[in-house]
């Protein structure tokens, strides 16, 4: 499989002197000579519409771009993915989330959940993890949680967000359950031997280390894969706490959705495969259009978890300055990530979207709530794009315009539609790390600090 770097493919050079041609095209002027472009430039996958007619991109850069992708070897590193080869080389191990929700995945911790919801032993639940084993459980609880059960959520060593996790609970009705593929982790492991302390008992453990687990007294083992990463783990028993949250049926739907998603990104042709032109239209903005920040805004507050989540997605994933044949990259990577939900977003740091200096892209997620919010979706999308025109406006009135984004609309928004959205950005990142030879699936960067702080505790102590 390839492994060059990309500097070297011809589309990346043909499409850096492409991108000379963008400098002064305004999508005002692109979206007025057009009537079709607003048809033309979406693509569909189940349940969702990608509409990227706001891009600052053209037909010739679309084709640059998809031929950029097969020479990257796209297709074999995509199969690779699907069939369990060991992408993951830094780590010796295959990427393996994608066979949890394509009927491989264990139900012992569906049925587990069901049974607690069920008897009604607990009346709370608190999930112990940080990281992967945190941001997803808490982000598909917070979504689609029906109140059957108390579940609460602590990743911080800071015993503040423990306290108040904890506060009003009785030990004996509470289940701990602690998340770590390691059972190292200093975050988890701290919160759970307070927990001990203070004579909460119930544990269950999530995790790969079974032997770590037990000898620190969990009642019961779910067994979570090596060769699923945190950030993709959510489709495995990590999110267990969610699925307690959720019931099994409505977690289900969510496994369902992200196989919806798995199927068309390997059948879907790359002109009209969401997740690839994604990943394509993020790698143009980011290496030819010089735009190394993405807002992701979606309008639902189901979805406020969403931009936590994506940012270790994406960052984790792509943040990195070496590639797989460990040479130090000399173009842009990963964008840094940011977002919030829509409308509260229009009244807080949309200003720098619009006006500011920074080039910013935008994704929109339109989950179809209500009319309210659907309007100002397509009314943002355009103020970004079209500006202002009026000579007679004082300086401060006045929008450029000419502000990429992208909306994903969503016919509706159940469970199923997250674990859509969630597989979208999945493939994306993949895409991308195809395309800047990188491995999306390891993190090494994130272990020099961890290591830091045990060596001044290990001093102070």
């Amino acid at each position: 499989m390839n492994t060059t770097s990309p500097l070297d493919c011809p589309s990346w050079k043909k499409l850096a002197v492409h991108a000379d041609t963008w400098r002064t095209a305004h999508l005002a002027e692109l979206l007025g000579a057009d009537p079709a472009r607003a048809k033309q430039m979406r693509a569909e996958a189940p349940g969702v519409q990608l509409d990227y007619s706001r891009q600052r991109v053209g037909a010739l850069a679309l084709r640059l771009l998809a031929q950029l992708a097969t020479e990257r070897g796209f297709a074999e590193w995509r199969a690779a993915l699907f069939s369990g080869q060991k992408i993951n080389t830094t780590e010796d191990r295959a990427a393996t989330h994608t066979a949890m929700r394509s009927g491989d995945a264990d139900a012992k911790f569906l049925a587990l959940a069901d049974s607690i919801r069920k008897e009604k032993r607990y009346k709370r639940i608190i999930n112990l993890g940080t990281g992967g084993s945190d941001l997803g459980p808490r982000l598909l609880a917070d979504a689609f949680g029906d109140g059957t059960l108390d579940v609460r959520f602590v990743a911080n060593v800071d015993p503040v967000e423990l306290e108040r996790a904890i506060a009003g609970a009785e030990a004996s009705s509470t289940l701990i359950v602690a998340v770590s593929k390691t059972f190292t982790t200093q975050e988890t492991l701290e919160n759970a031997k307070a927990l001990k302390k203070l004579k909460f008992q119930n544990f269950i453990a999530v995790t790969a280390n079974p032997n770590a687990a037990e000898q620190f007294g969990a009642s019961q083992v779910l067994p979570m894969p090596a060769s699923i990463g945190g950030r993709y783990s959510v489709w495995s028993a990590a999110g267990f706490s969610a699925a307690c949250a959720l019931g099994a049926n409505a977690f289900g739907e969510i496994l369902l959705g992200g196989k919806d998603i798995d199927e068309h990104y390997r059948e879907a042709p790359m002109e009209q495969n969401v997740p690839v032109l994604m990943a394509l239209l993020g790698a143009w903005n980011v290496n030819f259009l010089g735009s190394h920040a993405l807002a992701v805004l979606p309008y639902a507050h189901r979805l406020r978890q969403l931009p936590a989540y994506l940012q270790q997605l994406e960052m984790e994933s792509g943040g990195k300055g070496v590639d797989r044949a460990g040479q130090t990259v000399g173009y842009a990577t990963s964008p840094v990530l940011f977002g919030a939900e829509g409308t509260p977003v229009q009244h807080a740091f949309m200003q720098l979207l619009h006006q500011g200096t920074p080039a910013v892209a935008v994704d929109f997620i339109d989950a179809s709530v209500n009319e309210t919010l659907s309007a100002n979706v397509l009314a943002q999308a355009d103020a970004l794009a079209y500006g202002t025109g009026e000579a007679d406006l004082p300086p401060h009135r006045r929008h450029a315009g000419n502000r990429p984004s992208s909306i994903l609309k969503f016919r509706q928004f159940a469970p199923r539609d997250l674990g859509r959205l969630i597989a979208l950005y999945e493939h994306k990142v993949f895409t991308q790390g195809v395309l800047w030879n990188l491995n999306s699936f390891d993190q090494w960067g994130v272990e020099l600090g961890k290591q830091m702080a045990q060596n001044l505790l290990s001093r102070s102590t």
